[in-house]
């Protein structure tokens, strides 16, 4: 559950605006990193504390501002004088539970996506919040620790003088977010093979350890879902905002993300379904199998009944029975039990109960 919800205590009672991060404490030291570009010029830096980036204002081309490591407080309390931002902004920034979200301001534009990445070392999905901060010279992006899905975006936009070299922050910010839901549809193609690869097995032989598998497609799903929901009505605030910050011919990119998103939601619905079916298999295989089971010891029962009778009968101690004294009875009595368990098999088979 941690990695859909996290607690909130530390913010409880303090007034709006309090900057106070909610994640995980970490002793890294908190990375800044510049990219500056135009369509003809491309350049990074590494900057050491974020007064630096006051050089880069009013500066020819557009800065993308990726900040990682979000547990130095004091570092972001700049922001608000050096950018205008405003401390409501900074403090969703901080409070890394958000919900997907668009805020229109009137010098810049805020989101919140969540960001969801395949960790292999554990084999579940890394859930992340990125915030983006809009202005009309610069972007920031925020998150909490090294690695993101955005290293295509930084390639395409170093080594290809494409559209990208060419627009404005509204289409960079278009971009980030474009880049973070397309990477939806490559996790929700490995849980499909999994869940595809588990009723395959569910079919074939069922085991004890399948429901740890199903329960942990359906956490999965359940954190894809609930970072992709929101993002629907995110960008359709985008689309309905008039802010001078987006372009017209950005919009019709956010109708794009828009359509990628109601796929994505399609897509987790038919999983969900998907992966109740599975749980459906497994109950219905279980309880195969123990019909099965059930099935072998009941006519194995059945056959023994007549035996046990026999055998009962000719195992009370009475002084007069007729066959005691048969020199041919104890040989006759098993040929006649032979015969009785043979018939009763034959019956079985006949009638296919086995």
């Amino acid at each position: 559950m941690k990695r859909l919800f996290r607690r909130q205590t530390e913010k409880a009672g303090l007034p709006p605006g309090s900057l106070v991060y909610t994640g995980y404490k970490s002793a890294e030291k908190v990375k800044i990193k510049l990219i500056r570009y135009n369509e003809s010029d491309y350049s990074e830096y590494d900057i050491e504390n974020v007064g630096e980036l006051e050089s880069f204002k009013n500066t020819e081309g557009i800065k993308w501002v990726n900040i990682t490591g979000l547990h130095q407080v004091d570092i972001f309390e700049s922001f608000e004088k050096m950018f205008g931002i405003h401390l409501l902004t900074l403090e969703d920034v901080l409070n890394v539970n958000q919900r997907p979200k668009f805020d229109d301001y009137d010098n810049y534009l805020f989101v919140v996506l969540r960001m969801l990445s395949f960790n292999k070392g554990t084999n579940e999905i890394d859930n992340e919040q990125l915030s983006l901060i809009v202005t009309k010279e610069f972007v920031f992006t925020f998150q909490e620790k090294e690695g993101d899905v955005l290293d295509n975006l930084r390639n395409r936009i170093k080594n290809n003088k494409n559209r990208i070299r060419r627009l404005g922050t509204d289409y960079l910010a278009y971009s980030i977010i474009d880049t973070v839901i397309d990477h939806y549809f490559y996790l929700l193609e490995q849980i499909g093979e999994k869940i595809e690869a588990l009723e395959e097995k569910m079919v074939k032989e069922p085991e004890d350890g399948n429901v740890e598998e199903i329960h942990k497609l359906k956490t999965n799903l359940i954190l894809v879902r609930k970072s992709s929901w929101p993002v629907r009505e995110m960008v359709d605030n985008i689309l309905q905002s008039e802010s001078e910050l987006l372009s017209d011919a950005t919009y019709n990119y956010y109708r794009d993300v828009y359509d990628h998103v109601i796929q994505i939601i399609d897509i987790i619905e038919t999983y969900r379904e998907m992966v109740a079916a599975v749980m459906d298999i497994y109950l219905s295989s279980l309880s195969n199998r123990m019909n099965q089971v059930m099935k072998v010891l009941t006519i194995i029962a059945t056959i023994f009944i007549p035996l046990t009778f026999i055998a009962g009968i000719y195992g009370m101690n009475f002084r007069y029975m007729p066959e005691l004294e048969h020199p041919y009875g104890y040989p006759i009595v098993l040929f006649v039990m032979l015969v009785i368990g043979l018939f009763m098999l034959y019956y079985f088979r006949k009638k296919r109960w086995l």
